[in-house]
């Protein structure tokens, strides 16, 4: 009932996605033969999507600053945007040089449902690639990690986010929390599996209340990930098994706006002046994602004195609409849409830029 007045005659399509088997991506591992690997998933007619979407993107050829795609916004919404110091899109030109780099994901082409076999480990136990939600990458490519960064992965179990981070070889630290200590165990075993030890030694794991990292390390960082906790839209249709949307977990659901906003506001705050933080959920809740982002915003201004510019991500549209299916009229940030031909998401992300 929520969802069809929230994208009306879109709804439908979202929802028998939601119910369709889940495309995959491969998410590349660095540390093992990965031109071997690449190889290997070529041959089973993948693409690497972020290669192939820098590639088309160099092809072009006299472009203006690049405009919103599928749809303009109107003019409203514009100016919301413009309350909330969402800065103007890079040109083309710039585009590959605005994501986190050597990051490498095959996915199969829009209408193909094929499915990868498990990743094989080899002759040093070092799996070549990870299987994921290819979109849950993007908040990881938004975040523009830059060599010698200091990083901070927020709400970092199971796991794959923080992988993909360690995969740009950028990161010159790199926090990763969990408040669950189990679902931190979780996260300990894929870098295990995936990492070197005297790479994953450099990754600080703790199970702290991501709420407090304000206190705990303010002003520290260049780039901070919140990944936050939220109704995960896709295996809430799927699974009955401790849904969020039963009738117990109600007090729950109703405060998760809340908790979203508070470890948004604590990014904020563990970010140095100039840093740059990522909010993403895997919902299709406008309560989850720009209602959230607006309130923090609001919340680090009035109470910490904190001037917090949300940048506009339009690009990625150009970028990758190849692969994924964007949601032509978010107000802030940006949000991948189920579709049976190309089945990723929900994935919402944002990205905002301290200012003091």
């Amino acid at each position: 009932m929520n969802y069809s007045v929230q994208f009306g005659s879109l709804w439908p399509s979202i929802r028998i996605s939601l119910l369709s088997e889940q495309k995959y991506g491969a998410l590349i591992n660095n540390f093992s033969d990965a031109d071997r690997v690449s190889r290997e998933l070529e041959l089973l007619n993948a693409v690497d999507f972020v290669y192939e979407s820098q590639k088309a993107t160099r092809h072009v050829q006299g472009d203006s600053p690049v405009e919103r795609v599928r749809g303009e916004e109107t003019a409203p919404q514009e100016t919301h945007r413009e309350q909330l110091s969402v800065e103007q899109t890079q040109t083309p030109s710039s585009l590959s040089a605005s994501i986190s780099p050597n990051i490498k994901c095959y996915t199969f082409c829009k209408g193909d449902v094929s499915r990868f076999p498990p990743a094989r480990p080899d002759a040093l136990g070092t799996l070549g690639y990870y299987l994921l939600d290819a979109a849950s990458l993007l908040p990881v490519l938004a975040l523009n990690v830059q060599p010698g960064d200091l990083v901070l992965d927020l709400c970092a179990a199971p796991g794959g986010k923080t992988l993909a981070l360690l995969q740009t070889g950028c990161c010159r630290h790199l926090a990763a929390n969990d408040i669950s200590a189990s679902r931190s165990n979780r996260l300990r075993r894929v870098l295990c599996s995936y990492v070197p030890k005297d790479i994953s030694a450099d990754v600080r794991i703790t199970s702290w209340d991501g709420r407090k990292w304000g206190e705990l390390e303010g002003d520290t960082y260049n780039r901070v990930l919140v990944d936050v906790p939220c109704t995960t839209d896709r295996h809430s249709v799927m699974e009955e098994d401790n849904n969020i949307f039963s009738r117990m977990r109600l007090k729950e659901r109703q405060m998760l706006p809340m908790l979203q906003m508070q470890l948004l506001l604590a990014g904020l705050l563990a970010a140095r002046p100039g840093g740059e933080v990522v909010y993403s959920t895997c919902s299709l809740s406008q309560l989850q994602n720009e209602y959230v982002v607006e309130r923090a915003v609001e919340v680090a201004e009035t109470e910490y004195n904190i001037s917090v510019h949300v940048e506009d991500l339009s690009y990625f549209r150009r970028l990758f609409q190849d692969t994924f299916s964007f949601f032509a009229d978010c107000r802030l940030g940006e949000l991948v849409l189920p579709h049976l031909t190309a089945n990723f998401g929900p994935m919402y992300f944002c990205r905002l830029r301290r200012e003091q």
